[in-house]
């Protein structure tokens, strides 16, 4: 884990945030067809803003430096 070293912690926020978000994935199949999309999109959200705080590992917890 990459990132988790540049953090300096263990990284399990990061993992946290990464599996319950993919989790949201295996319900898909459960959904109405017109349901994917926002499931979809919700889930790309999270796993880049789980990427962005990667990235920016001094950022804080917004991903946005403040």
């Amino acid at each position: 884990m990459f990132a988790a070293q540049v953090q300096g912690d263990d990284g399990q926020a990061a993992v946290q945030a990464i599996e319950a978000a993919l989790c949201r994935l295996d319900e898909v199949g459960d959904l109405p067809v017109p349901e994917h999309v926002e499931r979809f999109e919700a889930v790309h959200t999270a796993l880049t803003d789980a990427l962005s705080k990667a990235d920016n590992p001094h950022s804080g917890t917004n991903g946005n430096g403040s």
